[in-house]
């Protein structure tokens, strides 16, 4: 059982209490996923040619500004960095392949939970206040996010096994649910050329997700796919650079509400946590209908 938020903001007036509208909205999953947290906020778009990168190392004193250093001596860069709790915020010009390639060969101890220009991804142990917390989650602001709470029934309770995952730039996924072909979907995407950082199966859905997306598909596309591909129990809360989508399995026996305004669009496990939400009283509040995709976007 996990629990899952997000939410989707249409009125640009909002955007400075994402965070805060969003802390509250995580706390509330707080009894589904005691485990861990995490959250992908979009915000704060770096310069053309820039990247941004959120890294991990569970050591708080690990030498990030050495990071940050090596990597202007190696790619001229022009790097900077800054700590948040075990995580680092890398913001260098150059594309986020390059970085991420110097990285694995010269920091394999350092985790890459996020990259691209937008998104930023913050994952970590301990009940959802705690982590929202830690990130600085309420002064966040931005044009959408997304959260996840965590309790493990799959595999180990860690920072790395934590939602969302992040396959791609600026693309994350958050699920409630399990599936039962992971193992072979992983092998199959391995051949396709998607690498993997942990044995979650919440990985492998971020992963064929975005190699439906690899392979051209729109947003709607990758998701209709997946109702054919993806065997089991599921409700998935998706976020791209200007979009943001779910999608419940054709079952549906993992809960999920919808409540959309004129002013945002929002998802929850449960109501509870769309309930403080500015004018909740003038939306439009739905379950998800099953094996139907829904996506929204900024343009």
């Amino acid at each position: 059982m996990c629990g899952i938020v997000g939410l989707f903001l249409k009125n640009p007036r909002l955007q400075s209490k994402l965070g805060a509208h969003l802390e509250t909205m995580l706390v509330g999953m707080s009894e589904r996923g005691p485990d861990s947290a995490g959250i992908a906020v979009y915000h704060s778009p770096v310069a053309k040619g820039r990247s941004k990168l959120t890294l991990f190392n569970a050591d708080e004193s690990y030498p990030w500004k050495k990071l940050a250093s090596d990597l202007n001596k190696a790619l001229k860069a022009e790097a900077k960095i800054e700590q948040k709790g075990n995580h680092a915020l890398l913001v260098a010009k150059a594309g986020e392949k390059k970085i991420i390639d110097w990285l694995k060969a010269n920091r394999p101890d350092v985790r890459i939970m996020g990259y691209g220009t937008l998104m930023e991804v913050y994952k970590d142990m301990g009940l959802p206040g705690e982590v929202a917390q830690r990130y600085g989650l309420k002064k966040m602001s931005g044009t959408h996010a997304i959260g996840h709470t965590r309790m493990a029934t799959e595999s180990a309770v860690t920072t790395e096994h934590s939602h969302p995952f992040t396959p791609a730039p600026d693309m994350c996924l958050v699920h409630n649910g399990s599936l039962s072909n992971h193992n072979n979907l992983r092998k199959w995407l391995k051949k396709q050329g998607q690498s993997f950082d942990t044995d979650n199966d919440s990985e492998v859905a971020a992963r064929y997700f975005a190699h439906r997306l690899g392979e051209g598909a729109s947003l709607a596309e990758a998701l209709e796919a997946g109702l054919t591909d993806l065997d089991g129990f599921f409700t998935f809360t998706m976020g791209t650079k200007d979009g943001f989508a779910v999608l419940r399995d054709g079952i549906a026996c993992k809960p999920a509400v919808l409540a959309e305004n004129d002013d945002w669009v929002a998802m929850a496990s449960e109501f509870r946590s769309l309930a403080y939400l500015p004018n909740i009283e003038k939306a439009k509040i739905w379950e998800p209908a099953p094996a139907t995709v829904y996506t929204w976007s900024l343009h």
